[in-house]
């Protein structure tokens, strides 16, 4: 079965002081859009990640939020804005002389003021961190994948559920259809018969009743549409059957049946047959919004 564009998932591993978590969101789209919210420390992986993603995923808009903490404080430095924390220090003396109170100003005052204090990280190896990223990755990508098949599977049922409608109208209208013609020919040899008397029917040529009649069921003659559309139901069910990417080739394919759809019924010049075409359209709708969350 397909898979659907919309889905999470969500990695977590530890490898000894270092932990790495991965989650991602998926939701409908034409294309792979992706949008990642790295750490700094990580920006070199960026393009990596951006590939692995895209080879696995394949379609959808989906956000991708990375976080990374490593306990090992050699792993960190605390940097002091030494001409910061002394104007500041210079600014509370100004302010103790102005207010005329006491200058109780301290180191962790001061410490508490923006950009005084700044925490960097230190260089990691980035080979050894992109394979452990990697690891992490794949993990939320499975779990991303797992709950995209199950809605995939679910979408697909549903589909495949408003296929056997439309097939089922499809043959409801190849059946009625030869009846059009037999009806229209009884309205008008009825039609004949009222208009002209005993003695001018007598004298009337039938081939110009059987002209007219052919040229009416050239015009309504709808075997190549139902044909063709009966194909395109096939097709439709062995694409659904399938794995891997099928959105865009359903999404095609939709365009054919309604195409088909619409022919029939501008063609059928019958209300039993417009009908029917009606509620095609309809199950046609359907479908197309059902397709556009497949990847």
């Amino acid at each position: 079965m397909a898979y659907s564009m919309t889905g999470f998932g969500r990695g977590e591993k530890v490898f000894d002081t270092r932990k790495y978590s991965v989650e991602l969101k998926s939701v409908n789209s034409r294309f792979c859009d992706i949008n990642i919210r790295l750490p700094r420390l990580f920006n070199f992986a960026e393009v990596e990640v951006r590939k692995i993603i895209t080879a696995k995923l394949v379609r959808g808009k989906i956000d991708c939020y990375i976080n990374y903490d490593d306990t090992d404080g050699a792993g960190q430095t605390v940097t002091v804005n030494a001409g910061l924390a002394k104007a500041y220090s210079e600014a509370a003396k100004v302010l103790a002389e102005v207010s005329g109170r006491d200058d109780n100003f301290n180191a962790t005052n001061l410490a508490g003021f923006q950009d005084v204090l700044s925490i960097e990280q230190r260089t990691i190896d980035e080979a050894r961190a992109l394979e452990e990223l990697t690891e992490t990755l794949n993990m939320a990508i499975d779990g991303m994948l797992a709950m995209r098949k199950r809605e995939g599977d679910a979408l697909c049922e549903n589909i495949l559920s408003k296929v056997d409608n439309l097939e089922k109208l499809r043959n409801d209208i190849a059946e009625h259809a030869p009846s059009v013609i037999v009806s229209y020919r009884e309205r008008l040899t009825a039609r004949i018969d009222e208009i002209l008397s005993s003695d001018q029917r007598a004298f009337y040529d039938d081939n110009r009743l059987a002209a007219e009649v052919a040229v009416f069921a050239d015009k309504c003659a709808i075997d190549e549409e139902l044909t063709r559309l009966a194909s395109h139901i096939a097709q439709a069910r062995k694409i659904l059957s399938g794995d891997g990417s099928v959105g865009k080739q359903m999404d095609f394919l939709i365009q054919e049946i309604n195409r088909e759809v619409n022919t029939t019924g501008s063609k059928a010049n019958d209300i039993d047959i417009t009908n029917n075409v009606l509620l095609c359209k309809n199950i046609v709708e359907e479908m197309r919004e059902q397709v556009q969350n497949l990847v």
